[in-house]
């Protein structure tokens, strides 16, 4: 199993990512299944289309890490974040970034973040694909590195906090 993440973008329309990619006859595969036969109030697990009737490849669960809160938010998470998860995805196997072997044995979970203000449909399109090309190659190359984890543990911040020193 590989983890990744990637945080891109600023304000509403930001998208933060996180991917389980791997075999799914191991974790990954589990999660997709238990996480699409269990949906739960608010959060809604689907999968991942290019377009209706084309699932992305390898298979991709869309798991909503905001709680879907009225029809803008709603709309930013079943389109342009939904759309920018599937070019992430299927760019990646196209290219080389997720093995031949992933295309029909291998599964992806993407979490992803929509803010509940989120507003601009291209800004929130543009940033899902990025982070979750980001978040993929990551995971594939298992970064961040030891190295890099030691140099950021001198001043953990995030885009919602940075303490003061």
């Amino acid at each position: 199993m590989y983890i990744g993440e990637s945080f891109v973008g600023s304000g509403p329309n930001a998208a933060h990512i996180n991917v389980l990619v791997g075999p799914r006859t191991g974790p990954v595969g589990q999660a997709l299944a238990n996480s699409l036969a269990a949906p739960r109030m608010g959060y809604i697990p689907f999968m991942t289309c290019l377009q209706p009737n084309v699932p992305v490849k390898p298979a991709t669960l869309f798991v909503a890490k905001a709680d879907l809160r009225g029809e803008t938010h709603e709309n930013m998470t079943w389109g342009p974040a939904q759309a920018g998860v599937a070019k992430g995805v299927q760019e990646c196997l196209l290219e080389g970034v997720l093995p031949a072997e992933a295309e029909n044995d291998w599964a992806v979970v993407a979490a992803v973040w929509v803010n509940w203000s989120a507003g601009d449909a291209e800004e929130v399109f543009a940033n899902n694909y990025r982070a979750t090309r980001e978040a993929i190659a990551r995971a594939m190359s298992n970064l961040p590195t030891l190295a890099q984890v030691a140099e950021a543990s001198k001043q953990p911040c995030n885009p919602f906090y940075n303490p003061v020193q």
